[in-house]
């Protein structure tokens, strides 16, 4: 591995000692791969020649490619072509000594090149496939290509997301792309678990559009014994009042959550209304969440905050006990003096920017935390690291490689 970043913690992280080998591209993939590799294992990043996409995705600074140096941090890259038959045998050879295969390709991929699960088990029975698509590994649709954006259409999320009056709108980030990471993370540590006490591996089957669906987890018992198709509520909680987006004097808006009686109750009091209290349509949780006692309420909060700047109001509410947050922006969540604290704003050591700022490590563990080693390679900069240290390959016979185009090494530093 590369040397670690300055003021990176000492002692061995969680998964120190577990080899992921990650063949993915875009989002889902790597993004789990960066989970692992926050909490210690040794994730080899094999991309093709050209790179992972993600490394042109985002903003760059000059050829420096800002989400790259975030989202493949802590990974060795070696560049390789899986087309060539001395391509497959090198990563053949680097997921005999792996503990985990990572892969986000469609399904039959891998196996067109000799790289499945039931070959590789064959070489190592103790390896774990991690294998995230769109629809799964299996069924009617589990050929069909599927990004995430596509798998929230096909799970029912991107019909729940947006205004009753408009289309369906989008969340403007990879939500079910980093969703799936987690379970996929999830799984690897259960099959990491299983293979301790049986000494076998197994294949993990992560879909797309299974992780978006599992959001639906309330309307699927719903709908089997209520026959309810619930449309989208646009910032509201569906059920649920007061509970949604409210302006605020300076343009801005809040998100006040007083779903329990007990924060509406705190709520009504600072509001100077305690009618609401003692009348029947909005006294109790149940009544609260009727459509039209819903927009009732929300439209006697809404006058309320507009009255009021926003980060005088969000005081005012936080200290009354009722749950609120300002609509932050980037821009006010690098002033936010919690996310420091809590190191989920980190200063990266890059060798051609100095450093650069990303997200912190999470989950926090008490005795074990994760921790960010090193920021994200330039495409094949570990190249001769991997065939030389972990292949035992010699100088000579790497420079061949590279001479034939199977392999490509950078001189470059970082993403």
């Amino acid at each position: 591995m590369k040397k670690e970043t300055a003021g990176a913690q000492t002692g061995a992280a969680p998964l120190t000692g577990i080899r992921v080998i990650e063949i993915c591209t875009t989002i889902a993939g790597p993004a789990c791969g960066r989970l692992l590799a926050d909490f210690g294992a040794d994730v080899i990043k094999i991309e093709p020649l050209d790179g992972d996409p993600v490394r042109q995705m985002g903003s760059h600074v000059g050829e420096v490619s800002l989400y790259g140096a975030s989202i493949l941090r802590g990974k060795r890259s070696i560049a390789m072509d899986l087309k060539t038959a001395e391509g497959q045998r090198l990563a053949q050879a680097l997921i005999g000594k792996a503990d985990v295969v990572l892969e986000n390709n469609r399904p039959g991929v891998l196996e067109r090149l000799g790289l499945g699960y039931e070959a590789m088990s064959r070489l190592n029975p103790a390896i774990i496939y991690a294998r995230i698509s769109g629809y799964g590994q299996t069924g009617p649709s589990a050929h069909l290509p599927g990004y995430g954006a596509i798998c929230e259409a096909f799970g029912g999320v991107r019909h729940m997301t947006g205004d009753p009056d408009r289309p369906p709108s989008r969340v403007a980030l990879a939500t079910t792309d980093y969703l799936t990471s987690v379970y996929t993370a999830f799984g690897i540590l259960a099959a990491l678990r299983h293979r301790d006490a049986s000494g076998e591996g197994q294949v993990i089957d992560a879909a797309l559009y299974e992780s978006a669906f599992t959001q639906m987890e309330s309307l699927v018992p719903a709908f089997d014994k209520l026959g309810k198709v619930p449309m989208r509520q646009g910032p509201n909680l569906p059920s649920m009042a007061p509970n949604s987006l409210y302006p605020t004097a300076d343009g801005g808006f809040v998100l006040i959550a007083a779903n329990s009686n007990a924060t509406f109750d705190r709520l009504a009091r600072l509001m100077n209304r305690t009618d609401f209290l003692t009348d029947p349509r909005y006294s109790t949780i149940r009544a609260r969440g009727q459509a039209e006692n819903m927009r009732y309420i929300d439209s006697e909060v809404a006058d309320w905050t507009r009255q009021q700047d926003g980060r005088v109001l969000e005081k005012s509410l936080q200290d009354a006990g009722v749950p609120v947050s300002r609509v932050l922006t980037i821009e006010d969540i690098f002033e936010e003096p919690h996310y420091r604290a809590r190191d989920m704003i980190a200063q990266v050591a890059h060798p051609e920017l100095g450093s650069v700022s990303q997200i912190g490590v999470t989950p926090k563990l008490s005795k074990s935390p994760g921790r960010i080693r090193c920021t994200g390679p330039a495409l094949g900069e570990d190249t001769r690291d991997v065939l030389g240290t972990d292949l035992g390959m010699s100088p000579d016979e790497i420079d061949v490689l590279i001479t034939a185009g199977v392999v490509h090494n950078s001189s470059r530093k970082g993403a």
